[in-house]
Formats: structure tokens, C-alpha cells, sequence
């Protein structure tokens, strides 16, 4: 995926999973929703050049899917 507009992340890249069965995907909707009363989950995301992995916020199955690089 194409690193966002606005984010400190650089003009390369994140290897994001898109996977919408994936239980970190499936899971996050309930997590959230119990510890933060919020209507989202995350997907996990990798830097390759720094190393870096974690939680890519989304709001629907569908978000940031303008963003994945063919």
C-alpha cells in the first residue's frame, strides 16, 4: 500500500494485510468497540525499510484499499 498523504511514514511504502478474514482484522472490531466505544479496527501493517510494524487504523473493510499498489 502507498503511504497516506499526511503521515510520517515517507513516500514509500507499508506491506499491509487486506485480508478480510484475518483474526488481528476480525478481532479489532470487538476490541475496539469494548476498550474504546469506537466503531473500528486495524489491519497489521510492516515497513520494510524501517522495520516497523503495527496497527493501520480503519473504519470500514473497504478503507485504504485506494492506497494498495498492484
Amino acid at each position: 500500500m502507498s503511504n497516506p498523504d499526511g503521515t510520517t511514514w515517507g513516500d514509500g511504502y507499508q506491506l499491509v494485510c487486506f485480508n478480510d478474514d484475518c483474526p488481528y482484522f476480525m478481532g479489532g472490531w470487538k476490541w475496539m468497540r469494548e476498550n474504546y466505544n469506537a466503531s473500528v479496527s486495524y489491519r497489521f501493517r510492516y515497513n520494510p525499510d524501517t522495520g516497523e510494524k503495527g496497527p493501520l487504523p480503519v473504519w470500514s473493510k473497504e478503507a485504504l484499499r485506494n492506497l494498495i499498489i498492484e
